[in-house]
């Protein structure tokens, strides 16, 4: 009998420790592709109807730069619940948080019913998602490259973007099937039913994780504190230690924060915009993009895994300056075929190259007693700074200029600025133990 190769050969333990991590990123990903297609489409309409279009989508984007801002928040409440009580426990809140969230937005009546509390009401529950969002990747991160064996931790790592790969197929394929329909029943309650879509995802969620076990090496921890023999630390306190982490790991994740939500959501917008493009084009080319995600973010963990995660990250760093303005040029086209090229080029290659790549960068950063706040610390400062203010930067940038360049160099300078920040993280892949794979110097 031939022995089992890739992913079979994960034993049944591994394999559900990964499908609980990756069930919460899918949850965390498909609320926010979710929103940001709303975003780009349907609420200007619904909750900033106005006669000037490009006022309801900035506005429209503020919302959804605002769930960004509670982001860090979440990530330092639930990281030190993480380090202190465990992964597990953490990963719970967050999930059934987030769940609820999502399900509510879909329930908001319109602003031409309420009036201004629609929008209120919006922003209310987005902070309060990105509060629960902020808790997420830390633990789910933590727990599964915690239990990856020796020479796969960027395999296990990336297994968690498979997560995001189904979160986009299944929020663009459930607006791009409910927007083909009728546009009156779209923009009153089609696009709702996505959105209350997320409460089944919740109880599957819930069921997953209720089977998670932590990994040996915070038992590990978790037994020497309660024997005495090592004294109990304040994970947020530990993490503040190593400043040099911290800071690194915010820089190094920016590029891989902004490249989604440039190339697909602030993309469909300019796409819908300036070039009179059906949404529906945007919906099946993201739902494509999903599709390629599920199949590409494990072999992208696979190969940081045999070159090494820093030079890896660095080379999809430099591969999303380069590929930026050929997306958007390709956005121009205007044919659906150009279109779906341009999200694969500018996301596809090198977004899902940084995106499977970085939790296990960050989580090789930081000792266990302080793991999950650190990655959490890193990993959602970066989000808030970068992606949740980048659909709003590029359609701000386009009004002022009048054309995509502006929106090129703002990519391009984030992207360089991940090759630094990379170039200055000592990686040491030698190492045995997952949580000094970094040395603090």
């Amino acid at each position: 009998m031939r022995p089992k190769t890739g992913l079979r050969a994960i034993p049944t333990k591994d394999r559900r420790t990964v499908a609980g991590g990756a069930i919460g990123t899918m949850m965390e990903y498909y609320d926010y592709y979710l929103f940001g297609l709303g975003a780009a489409v349907v609420f200007p309409h619904v909750f900033f109807p106005g006669d000037d279009p490009v006022t309801g989508t900035l506005q429209s984007f503020a919302t959804f730069a605002v769930g960004f801002l509670l982001r860090p928040l979440g990530g330092i409440v639930f990281g030190y619940v993480g380090d202190r009580f465990g992964r597990k426990r953490s990963l719970m809140i967050t999930v059934i948080g987030m769940g609820i969230c999502t399900t509510l937005m879909g329930l908001i009546p319109s602003a031409e019913s309420i009036g201004l509390l629609a929008p209120i009401l919006l922003v209310i529950l987005r902070m309060a998602q990105g509060l629960f969002v902020g808790g997420e990747m830390g633990p789910a991160a933590t727990i599964v490259v915690e239990y990856a064996p020796t020479g796969r931790r960027g395999l296990f790592g990336a297994l968690l973007i498979t997560g995001a790969g189904v979160a986009n197929v299944f929020s663009a394929g459930l607006m791009s099937i409910l927007g083909a329909g009728d546009e009156t029943f779209f923009m009153s309650w089609g696009w709702r039913i996505p959105f209350l879509f997320a409460a089944v995802l919740t109880i599957v969620a819930v069921v997953l994780r209720s089977k998670l076990e932590e990994s040996d090496e915070f038992k590990t921890y978790t037994k020497t504190i309660e024997t005495g023999a090592v004294k109990r630390k304040n994970p947020l306190m530990e993490a503040i230690r190593h400043p040099k982490n911290l800071i690194l790991g915010i820089l190094i994740g920016l590029p891989q924060s902004i490249a989604g939500y440039i190339v697909l959501t602030y993309g469909l917008s300019y796409m819908v915009s300036e070039h009179s493009v059906d949404p529906e084009v945007g919906f099946i080319g993201t739902m494509i993009v999903g599709f390629l995600q599920i199949v590409m973010a494990p072999v992208w963990g696979h190969v940081s895994d045999k070159i090494g995660r820093r030079k890896f990250y660095i080379l999809a760093c430099i591969g999303f300056a380069v590929l930026i303005y050929p997306a958007f040029a390709l956005f121009s086209g205007g044919t659906a075929i150009l279109i779906w090229l341009g999200m694969i080029v500018g996301f596809v290659i090198p977004g899902v190259a940084m995106q499977g790549t970085l939790q296990t960068l960050l989580t090789e950063m930081f000792d266990v007693e302080a793991r999950t706040t650190g990655v959490n610390v890193g990993y959602q400062f970066s989000n808030t700074l970068g992606g949740g203010f980048a659909p709003l930067i590029c359609a701000a940038l386009f009004a002022w200029a009048g054309h995509i360049w502006p929106v090129i160099v703002y990519a391009t300078v984030i992207a360089l600025a991940g090759v630094i920040a990379t170039a200055y993280a000592k990686i040491r892949p030698d190492v045995e133990n997952a949580g000094r794979l970094h040395e603090l110097k």
